[in-house]
Protein backbone atom coordinates (compact mmCIF):
# COMPACT_ATOMS: atom_id res chain seq x y z
CA UNK A 1 0.00 0.00 0.00
CA UNK A 2 2.80 2.44 0.88
CA UNK A 3 4.43 1.77 -2.47
CA UNK A 4 1.21 2.64 -4.29
CA UNK A 5 0.93 5.90 -2.33
CA UNK A 6 4.50 6.81 -3.21
CA UNK A 7 4.03 6.29 -6.92
CA UNK A 8 0.67 8.08 -6.78
CA UNK A 9 2.36 11.07 -5.15
CA UNK A 10 4.97 11.18 -7.89
CA UNK A 11 2.29 10.93 -10.54
CA UNK A 12 0.29 13.74 -8.97
CA UNK A 13 3.35 15.97 -8.77
CA UNK A 14 4.07 15.43 -12.45
CA UNK A 15 0.46 15.41 -13.63
CA UNK A 16 -0.94 18.35 -11.69
CA UNK A 17 1.99 20.58 -12.54
CA UNK A 18 1.62 19.70 -16.22
CA UNK A 19 -2.12 20.34 -16.14
CA UNK A 20 -1.54 23.71 -14.48
CA UNK A 21 1.02 24.69 -17.09
CA UNK A 22 -1.24 23.67 -19.95
CA UNK A 23 -4.12 25.70 -18.51
CA UNK A 24 -1.90 28.71 -17.73
CA UNK A 25 -0.29 28.79 -21.14
CA UNK A 26 -3.71 28.41 -22.75
CA UNK A 27 -5.08 31.38 -20.80
CA UNK A 28 -2.15 33.54 -21.84
CA UNK A 29 -2.15 32.13 -25.36
CA UNK A 30 -5.82 32.97 -25.84
CA UNK A 31 -5.09 36.55 -24.82
CA UNK A 32 -2.15 36.62 -27.24
CA UNK A 33 -4.34 35.41 -30.10
CA UNK A 34 -6.76 38.25 -29.47
CA UNK A 35 -3.92 40.74 -29.07
CA UNK A 36 -2.38 39.71 -32.39
CA UNK A 37 -5.46 41.05 -34.15
CA UNK A 38 -4.94 44.47 -32.58
CA UNK A 39 -1.14 44.79 -32.53
CA UNK A 40 0.60 41.96 -34.43
CA UNK A 41 3.98 43.72 -34.31
CA UNK A 42 4.21 42.97 -30.58
CA UNK A 43 4.01 39.20 -31.02
CA UNK A 44 7.41 38.58 -29.41
CA UNK A 45 6.20 40.19 -26.19
CA UNK A 46 3.06 38.06 -26.31
CA UNK A 47 5.11 34.92 -26.85
CA UNK A 48 7.37 35.59 -23.87
CA UNK A 49 4.43 36.16 -21.55
CA UNK A 50 2.49 33.20 -22.93
CA UNK A 51 5.37 30.82 -22.26
CA UNK A 52 5.92 31.76 -18.60
CA UNK A 53 3.32 29.41 -17.07
CA UNK A 54 5.06 26.45 -18.74
CA UNK A 55 7.77 26.49 -16.08
CA UNK A 56 5.60 24.90 -13.40
CA UNK A 57 5.30 21.79 -15.57
CA UNK A 58 9.08 21.72 -15.74
CA UNK A 59 9.30 21.96 -11.95
CA UNK A 60 6.96 18.99 -11.60
CA UNK A 61 9.05 17.02 -14.06
CA UNK A 62 12.31 17.91 -12.27
CA UNK A 63 10.86 16.82 -8.92
CA UNK A 64 9.55 13.60 -10.47
CA UNK A 65 12.86 12.89 -12.18
CA UNK A 66 14.99 13.63 -9.11
CA UNK A 67 12.88 11.52 -6.78
CA UNK A 68 12.47 8.59 -9.13
CA UNK A 69 15.85 8.33 -10.82
CA UNK A 70 18.37 10.19 -8.69
CA UNK A 71 17.31 9.75 -5.08
CA UNK A 72 15.80 6.29 -5.56
CA UNK A 73 13.57 6.33 -2.49
CA UNK A 74 12.44 3.12 -0.88
CA UNK A 75 8.79 3.49 -1.84
CA UNK A 76 7.65 0.84 0.63
CA UNK A 77 9.07 2.90 3.51
CA UNK A 78 8.51 6.46 2.31
CA UNK A 79 5.32 6.04 0.28
CA UNK A 80 3.00 8.14 2.49
CA UNK A 81 5.58 10.93 2.69
CA UNK A 82 6.07 10.93 -1.09
CA UNK A 83 2.31 11.01 -1.55
CA UNK A 84 1.90 14.02 0.73
CA UNK A 85 4.79 16.03 -0.64
CA UNK A 86 4.11 15.09 -4.27
CA UNK A 87 0.46 16.04 -3.95
CA UNK A 88 1.36 19.32 -2.25
CA UNK A 89 3.91 20.29 -4.91
CA UNK A 90 1.50 19.28 -7.67
CA UNK A 91 -1.30 21.44 -6.27
CA UNK A 92 0.99 24.43 -5.74
CA UNK A 93 2.30 24.17 -9.30
CA UNK A 94 -1.23 23.69 -10.67
CA UNK A 95 -2.62 26.79 -9.02
CA UNK A 96 0.42 29.01 -9.50
CA UNK A 97 0.55 28.21 -13.24
CA UNK A 98 -3.12 29.06 -13.68
CA UNK A 99 -2.79 32.32 -11.76
CA UNK A 100 0.41 33.19 -13.57
CA UNK A 101 -1.38 32.64 -16.87
CA UNK A 102 -4.05 35.11 -15.78
CA UNK A 103 -1.45 37.73 -14.86
CA UNK A 104 0.30 37.23 -18.19
CA UNK A 105 -2.98 37.43 -20.10
CA UNK A 106 -3.73 40.80 -18.52
CA UNK A 107 -0.25 42.00 -19.41
CA UNK A 108 -0.71 40.86 -23.00
CA UNK A 109 -3.96 42.83 -23.25
CA UNK A 110 -2.21 45.89 -21.82
CA UNK A 111 0.66 45.61 -24.30
CA UNK A 112 -1.78 45.26 -27.20
CA UNK A 113 -3.49 48.48 -26.07
CA UNK A 114 -0.21 50.36 -26.34
CA UNK A 115 0.81 50.36 -22.68
CA UNK A 116 4.43 49.69 -21.73
CA UNK A 117 3.74 46.97 -19.17
CA UNK A 118 5.92 44.05 -20.23
CA UNK A 119 8.56 44.52 -17.51
CA UNK A 120 5.96 45.04 -14.80
CA UNK A 121 4.00 42.03 -16.01
CA UNK A 122 7.15 39.88 -15.82
CA UNK A 123 7.65 41.03 -12.23
CA UNK A 124 4.03 40.37 -11.28
CA UNK A 125 4.13 36.99 -13.01
CA UNK A 126 7.21 36.04 -10.98
CA UNK A 127 5.22 36.27 -7.75
CA UNK A 128 3.06 33.15 -8.22
CA UNK A 129 6.08 31.44 -9.81
CA UNK A 130 8.00 31.92 -6.57
CA UNK A 131 5.70 29.54 -4.71
CA UNK A 132 6.12 26.82 -7.31
CA UNK A 133 9.89 27.20 -6.91
CA UNK A 134 9.54 26.95 -3.13
CA UNK A 135 7.50 23.78 -3.53
CA UNK A 136 10.13 22.19 -5.74
CA UNK A 137 13.02 23.24 -3.50
CA UNK A 138 11.17 21.92 -0.45
CA UNK A 139 10.55 18.61 -2.17
CA UNK A 140 14.20 18.28 -3.14
CA UNK A 141 15.40 19.30 0.33
CA UNK A 142 13.37 16.46 1.75
CA UNK A 143 16.27 14.18 0.92
CA UNK A 144 18.46 16.05 3.38
CA UNK A 145 16.01 15.27 6.18
CA UNK A 146 16.10 11.53 5.51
Amino acid sequence: MNEILGYLGLGLMLGLSGIGSSIGTTIAGNAAEGALKKAPEKSSSYLILSALPATQGIYGFVGFFMWLLVYKFDFATYGPMLFGVGTGVGIVCLLSAIRQGQVCANGIVGISQGHDVQTNTLIYAALPEFYAILGLVGALMLVLAI
